[in-house]
């Protein structure tokens, strides 16, 4: 079971084989840094795509070594997050991530019809995240704060069996989730205590599996036990959360952004629901929340 972000490192050295890690449009200096500093971390192999002048400029001008990767030319972005895309698609690589790319490129290349990695379906994405809080007893996962902006019942299930198939994959057993409200109580009004009622009940009868889920749960109920007793809840997840699931993008994102900037947390976060694991970063991501998440995407079997 894992206590902290950096017993990551210990599920590396666990694999037979390390992962390939391909950058598209790797003429960025933030992206590459981040690449670069998990290669030297033993923690990927790497493959470039992009300007070759503009990364020999910045591999010149920060001293990064690229001698040992295969770097492939394209200064044409559109173009060079296809190359990319394939890479990870034909096995070649077993991450992507985007560098120097619009989000919206980037995402039109992964859930491409012919060569993308939805293999050709329908695919839900979704935007999971892991933090290292000091004053919260385990590491605890949020999703969705980035990717479904009001997601419908259907699609809470989806951001769930992505979140918690993934969490399995990092040695995180039968999770604990909370579907989160602003109160505890289904109330007809809220339709976001109706669908967590729903999907509590879904999964006390089989068809949600490998977690346990209970809600509607206010934010405090889910992560304080103290709470829960002032309150009265009985719950196997109630205060003890593995994994907290938002109504919808903008209570989620609130909270991201309150645990990176005020809580003193550290984090990582990938996308979900590719066929690979895919990294996203922000410029604004911290350079240690960059390598956290390239070592999420690293560790997943």
């Amino acid at each position: 079971m894992l206590k902290k972000l950096s017993d990551l490192y210990s599920l590396i050295e666990k694999q037979d084989k390390k992962k390939k890690l391909v950058l598209a449009v790797a003429d960025d200096h933030h992206a590459l840094d981040a690449v670069y500093n998990a290669y030297k971390k033993g923690i990927v192999d790497l493959i470039l795509v992009g300007n070759y002048a503009e990364i020999k400029n910045l591999s010149e001008k920060y001293s990064y070594d690229l001698s040992s990767f295969e770097i492939i030319d394209e200064s044409n972005k559109k173009k060079a997050t296809q190359i990319a895309v394939q890479i990870v698609n034909s096995k070649r690589a077993d991450i992507l991530m985007k560098g120097n790319v619009a989000t919206g490129i980037f995402l039109g290349g992964v859930l491409n019809k012919e060569w993308g990695l939805t293999g050709g379906k329908k695919s839900l994405l979704s935007h999971y995240s892991i933090f290292e809080i000091p004053n919260y007893h385990k590491l605890l996962s949020l999703t969705d704060v980035a990717m479904n902006i009001a997601p419908d019942l259907k699609e809470k299930i989806g951001i769930i069996n992505n979140s918690v198939n993934f969490m399995n994959k990092i040695s995180i057993k039968n999770p604990k989730v909370a579907m989160i409200g602003a109160v505890e109580t289904v109330n007809p009004k809220m339709q976001a205590t109706v669908d967590a009622a729903l999907i509590a009940k879904m999964n006390q009868r089989n068809q949600i599996r490998n977690c346990i889920i209970d809600g509607p749960l206010a934010f405090d109920n889910a992560i304080s036990k103290e709470s829960t007793i002032h309150k009265g809840i009985k719950s196997n997840v109630a205060g003890d959360a593995d994994l907290l699931v938002f109504p919808n993008i903008e209570s989620g994102n609130v909270i991201y952004k309150a645990l990176s900037y005020f809580a003193n947390s550290k984090l990582a976060a990938v996308i979900l629901g590719a066929s690979a694991p895919i990294v996203l970063t922000s410029r604004s991501d911290s350079e240690e929340a960059k390598l956290n998440s390239i070592l999420l995407a690293a560790v997943s079997k």
